[in-house]
C-alpha cells in the first residue's frame, strides 16, 4: 500500500515497477517492526548472517560476489546533454543511450522478487539543508544499509507533500554482472540508476551517488555546496566551540581526524573533539554571513581493515551495536567478525570474506590474496554509537566553519601545515590536491595522483566549473572560514614519518583555529602563503622516535615546517601542467593567478657560471659559450584554445 498521495512519486514507483517487473512492492515505513521483520527474512534466506547477540547484539554479516567488491569508477557516467558539461575527469554517456541501455539491462530484472521503495532524507527532515530521496531496489541489504546511512520513511514523503521534488533512485542487482554494470547519474533530471551491483558504494544511492554527485550539481545552480569533507568541533576548556571541514584523498587519515582523541594533557585540561561527519559535508551561507555545515548521513560507512583501538578507538566503538559488516571475516569460535588489524592475534577458526575456512599459517601481509577479510570491507554503522558524537549532530541549521582544511601524502616538499592568503588562493590550494602513490598499492612510490579537494571521482559536473562555484561561493561569505592544508605524512631521508600524527594531529588542529582568532597568532609569511612559528605548535608532552636515537624536538618540528622555493618551483610546474592536460578549460582566472603568483614567489634565479682562467697552453682555446640566465620566467601556460572565466 503506498504511503502517499504525491503523483511524482507515484509515477515513479508505478514505471520502475514496469520495468523490473516484481512479483510485489513492498514500500518501507521505517518502523522498528519492519526493520525488525526485514532483517529475519534476510537471515532465513541466507544474505545476512546474524552474529553474536551478546557481543554485537542487533548485528549482522554480509557477503558480496567476489566480482562486486568495491566502488568502480570506470562503469560511473554522468550523463549530460552536453559531454563538456560532464568535464574531462568524468565518463560521460548520452542520456538518452543511458537510458535505453539501463533498461534493456534492467527489464524484468526483478521477477521473482520484492521492489522495495525507500522514501529517504539527506539531512536532518524539515531543515533547509534536506533533500528527499525515493530509492527502488530489490535488495534487502540495500533497505536495511539505507536505514542505517539516512533518515528512512513515512515522515520523509510527509514533508515532500503532495506536490514535492525528489531524487529518483532505480537499483537492481540484475546478474550482479561486471560485464553489464552501470551507476548512471542524470544531474539534469535528478535521476541515478544503478544496475548489476549489489555492493554499497554503487547501490546506497544516498551516499556518493546523491549526497555527492548529484548534490554538486545542486549546490551550483542553487548557491549551497556538496562537499568530501569530514566536520569536528573543536570543544575549549570554557565551553567555547569551534567547527572546521576537511578533506583528504583516500588513505590520508580522515576518519582518523574526524574522530580524533586528543593527547592526554589535552583531554585534563577539558577539550574534547566531537564528530559531526566524516565523510560528506553539505555547506550553506547563513544569516550571520558565515558558511554554516551539515552531515547529511546519518551513519558511517568505514573500511574494516587498519580500524582497531589504537587507530581509531571511536569508529570501532561505533560498530558494536546495530552494524552491518560487509566482506569481513566471520571467527567461529564465537560468532564475531575480524579484519586484518583488528588485532595482532589470528583467529584460529574463521570464515575469510568469501565464505571458505581461513588457515592464519598461509596469511602473508604483504599477499591481500591471503587475506581473511577483504582489503576494502566495509560496516555500516550507526552514527548515533560514535562515543564522541556531536550533539548539533541533528541540528538542523549545522555548524559555522571557522576553517577548511585541505590535505594530502606528501612525502616531501608540502610542511606539516600552511594557511592560505586568502580565499581565492584557498580555492588554488585546494584545486591542487594531490598524493604520492606507495609501492605497495600501485607498484611504484612517489607518483603523484591529483585529486581536487577530493572530489574528482565526486563532482557531478565539469572540475573546472566545479572551481568557478568555489571562486563565487567566496564572494557570498562575509565572513568566510580560513583556508589551510596540512600534511601528516611528510619522511626524513631515511623515510621515517617525521610527525607522530593520530591524536596528536590536535597541536595542529589548535593552531589552525588560533589563526581563526580575532587577534590571531602570529605567522610566517612564504611563497606559499603562512606557515606556523615553531615555538606556536604545542610539543609538550609529545614522546615520539623520528628513527632510532632521534627524539622529536623543536628542531624536528622546524624542519618539517621548512618551504624549498626550488621544489615548489617543481610543483608549481606540475600544477600547471595538470591544469592544461586533465582539466583543460574553464578553469577561472584566479586560479591561474594564483599559480603565476607561486612560481613569481618560488623562482630562484641561478647565478651565471664563472669564468675560470685556464692554464696556459701553446694552443689557444675558443672562449667557453654561456647561457643567458633569465631574470624571471614566463607565467603560467594556460590553454590557447579555450579563456578561462
Amino acid at each position: 500500500m503506498a504511503l502517499t498521495k504525491n503523483k511524482k512519486v507515484l509515477d515513479f514507483v508505478e514505471e520502475s515497477a514496469a520495468l523490473g517487473q516484481p512479483d510485489k512492492i513492498v514500500w518501507i515505513d521505517g518502523s522498528a517492526a519492519q526493520i525488525k521483520a526485514l532483517k529475519e527474512e534476510a537471515v532465513k534466506s541466507g544474505e545476512l548472517i546474524k552474529l553474536n547477540e551478546n557481543l554485537l547484539p542487533d548485528c549482522y554479516l554480509h557477503r558480496t560476489k567476489v566480482n562486486d567488491v568495491a566502488r568502480v569508477e570506470d562503469r560511473t557516467f554522468i550523463c549530460t546533454k552536453n559531454k563538456e558539461d560532464a568535464g574531462p575527469v568524468n565518463y560521460w554517456m548520452d542520456p538518452k543511450q543511458a537510458y535505453e541501455l539501463a533498461s534493456e539491462i534492467a527489464r524484468g530484472s526483478m521477477k521473482g522478487r520484492t521492489m522495495y521503495v525507500i522514501p529517504y532524507s539527506m539531512g536532518v527532515v524539515g531543515s533547509d539543508f534536506a533533500k528527499i530521496g525515493i530509492e527502488v531496489t530489490d535488495s534487502i541489504y540495500v533497505v536495511l544499509n539505507m536505514n542505517i546511512m539516512t533518515r528512512v520513511g513515512k515522515q520523509c514523503l510527509d514533508s515532500l507533500g503532495k506536490n514535492g521534488d525528489f531524487i529518483k533512485g532505480f537499483h537492481a542487482k540484475c546478474d550482479v554482472d561486471a560485464e553489464k554494470r552501470y551507476i548512471m547519474h542524470f544531474p539534469e533530471d535528478n535521476t541515478i540508476i544503478s544496475v548489476n551491483s549489489a555492493y554499497g558504494g554503487n547501490v546506497l544511492l544516498g551516499k556518493k551517488c546523491f549526497a555527492l554527485r548529484i548534490a554538486s550539481y545542486l549546490g551550483k545552480n542553487e548557491g549551497w555546496m556538496a562537499e568530501h569533507m569530514l566536520i569536528l568541533g573543536v570543544t575549549y576548556p570554557d565551553g567555547t566551540k569551534k567547527y572546521v571541514a576537511a578533506a583528504f584523498p583516500s588513505a590520508c587519515g580522515k576518519t582518523n581526524l574526524a574522530m580524533l582523541i586528543p593527547p592526554e594533557h589535552y583531554i585534563k585540561k577539558g577539550y574534547k573533539i566531537e564528530c559531526v561527519g566524516d565523510d560528506i559535508a553539505w555547506i550553506r551561507v547563513g544569516d550571520d554571513g558565515r558558511l554554516w555545515a551539515v552531515n547529511p548521513e546519518n551513519g558511517f560507512f568505514g573500511v574494516a581493515p587498519g580500524t582497531n583501538e589504537h587507530s581509531n578507538y571511536n569508529a570501532l566503538q561505533s560498530t558494536k551495536r546495530g552494524t552491518i559488516f560487509t566482506n569481513v571475516a566471520l571467527n567461529t569460535d564465537d560468532m564475531t567478525v575480524w579484519w586484518e588489524g583488528l588485532s595482532k592475534e589470528l583467529p584460529e577458526h574463521c570464515i575469510d570474506w568469501t565464505g571458505k575456512p581461513w588457515n592464519p599459517e598461509k596469511f602473508d601481509k604483504k599477499d591481500k590474496s591471503t587475506c581473511a577479510a577483504h582489503p576494502n570491507s566495509r560496516f555500516t554503522a550507526p552514527a548515533v554509537n560514535c562515543p564522541c558524537v556531536s550533539p548539533e549532530f541533528n541540528s538542523k541549521k549545522g555548524v559555522p566553519l571557522s576553517a577548511i582544511i585541505f590535505g594530502g601524502r606528501r612525502a616531501s616538499t608540502t610542511p606539516l601545515v600552511y594557511q592560505s592568503r586568502d580565499w581565492n588562493h584557498g580555492v588554488f590550494v585546494g584545486s591542487a590536491m594531490s598524493s604520492e602513490t606507495t609501492a605497495a598499492a600501485t607498484g611504484a612510490t612517489g607518483v603523484l595522483r591529483h585529486d581536487p579537494m577530493a572530489m574528482k571521482p565526486f563532482a557531478g559536473y565539469h572540475m573546472g566549473d566545479y572551481f568557478q562555484h568555489w571562486i563565487d561561493m567566496g564572494k557570498k561569505v562575509k565572513n568566510p572560514p580560513k583556508i589551510f592544508n596540512v600534511n601528516w605524512f611528510r619522511q626524513d631521508e631515511n623515510g621515517n614519518f617525521m610527525w607522530p600524527g593520530f591524536g596528536d594531529n590536535m597541536r595542529v588542529l589548535e593552531w589552525i583555529l588560533k589563526r581563526c582568532d580575532e587577534n590571531p597568532v602570529d605567522a610566517d609569511e612564504t611563497a606559499i602563503g603562512y606557515v606556523p612559528k615553531a615555538e606556536d605548535i604545542d610539543i609538550s608532552e609529545l614522546d615520539y622516535d623520528i628513527s632510532e636515537g632521534k627524539k622529536f624536538d623543536l628542531n624536528a618540528l622546524k624542519e618539517i615546517l621548512t618551504v624549498d622555493k626550488e621544489k615548489w618551483y617543481k610543483e608549481a610546474e606540475e600544477i600547471e601542467n595538470y591544469y592544461n592536460t586533465a582539466i583543460r578549460s574553464r578553469i577561472p582566472a584566479e586560479l591561474w593567478e594564483s599559480l603565476d603568483t607561486l612560481k613569481k614567489n618560488c623562482y630562484v634565479e641561478k647565478p651565471a657560471a664563472k669564468k675560470t682562467t685556464a692554464a696556459k697552453t701553446t694552443a689557444k682555446k675558443p672562449a667557453a659559450k654561456t647561457t643567458k640566465v633569465a631574470t624571471a620566467k614566463p607565467a603560467a601556460k594556460k590553454p590557447a584554445t579555450k579563456k578561462s572565466k
